[in-house]
């Protein structure tokens, strides 16, 4: 007998009224708005403005939701495409089935895009993300919790989650929650990734390679314990082999660019920039106006001294130009 688990939900939709409302949609639109939020607030702490995020958000979010899908889609073929299977299916995202890697690089793209048209530098947005990123990943992670999905080995651990649905060949009972390892785990990865460059002031790209290499760490491991249906390569899971490439090429750049760009870039939005510009040479003109009145008035005012005095005048005759 099973003394403390996981309850998993009895329903991953709940309906209000005829609108279905889906937990795997919730936990993805929320996790967006975190992602934002709190990288907006980075954004600006670097010196960019505020809603930037946002606005190339409508560029990176779309094109990342159609990433992770094909990326699913692709490495798990068989689930829409084998026999007796719908390719229908291939499409309704709300049921699950997003791959973090086809997000992130097609995600990429259309931040790339959004940063071209505001004449920002993509690695410097992507280091402003990369916290934000990792912890909506975390909140993400619970949407299969919602779906009864992608769980680990059987174990009768006090945490582990209990499987009811029959859907799919899957088996009740309690199983590893592996989509609490990377929920939690992600949170790490996010505070290691405020600490790292408030220690280090990573710039050009370093902060958000260091969240992909913390992230692939623990994918491993995590991909490992899994036991859903996935193709392997030399025994190992696909995605494993990807978290391990991933996390090579993500440390290479950090070590690479560390040495050909050191230190963080000093201006990462030029439009924000220039406004600090204006207000500053606003304030100097200013001042240098009044500095200008004054020396008018001071000549005037001697001037008039030396009217009143010919004899000074006649001794000193360009002293009240010089003074």
């Amino acid at each position: 007998m099973d003394l403390a688990y996981i309850p998993s939900p009895s329903h991953g939709v709940l309906y209000l009224g005829p609108v279905p409302l889906r937990g795997y949609a919730f936990c993805i639109i929320i996790g967006v708005f975190v992602a934002v939020w709190y990288g907006n607030r980075r954004w600006v702490a670097r010196g960019g403005r505020s809603g930037t995020v946002a606005d190339i958000a409508v560029w990176a979010v779309p094109f990342g939701l159609v990433g992770g899908r094909l990326y699913h889609v692709i490495t798990d073929y068989q689930l829409y495409f084998g026999e007796g299977r719908d390719w229908v299916d291939a499409f309704k995202i709300w049921e699950g089935g997003l791959g973090i890697w086809g997000a992130i690089a097609l995600g990429a793209v259309g931040a790339w895009i959004g940063c071209r048209r505001r004449g920002i530098p993509l690695p410097a947005y992507a280091d402003a993300l990369a916290p934000g990123i990792a912890l909506a990943q975390a909140i993400g992670r619970w949407g299969n919790w919602f779906n009864q999905e992608l769980y680990g080995r059987a174990t009768d651990l006090p945490w582990a989650v209990k499987i009811t649905s029959v859907d799919g060949g899957r088996v009740p009972g309690t199983y590893h929650p592996t989509f609490l390892y990377e929920s939690l785990w992600c949170v790490g990865v996010a505070l290691l990734v405020i600490w790292a460059d408030r220690r280090f002031k990573l710039g050009h790209g370093r902060a958000f390679a260091l969240y992909v290499a913390a992230y692939c760490a623990g994918r491993a491991w995590i991909e490992y314990m899994r036991v859903d249906e996935a193709h392997h390569i030399l025994g190992l899971r696909l995605n494993v082999w990807t978290a391990i490439i991933v996390f090579v090429l993500a440390v290479a750049y950090i070590v690479v660019s560390a040495r050909l760009r050191p230190g963080r870039e000093e201006i990462v939005e030029p439009a924000a920039a220039e406004d600090d510009g204006i207000t500053g040479s606003g304030s100097g003109s200013g001042s240098a106006d009044a500095d200008t009145d004054s020396a008018d008035a001071g000549s005037t005012d001697t001037a008039a001294a030396g009217a009143g005095s010919g004899k000074g005048l006649r001794k000193s005759p360009g002293k009240t130009g010089k003074d």
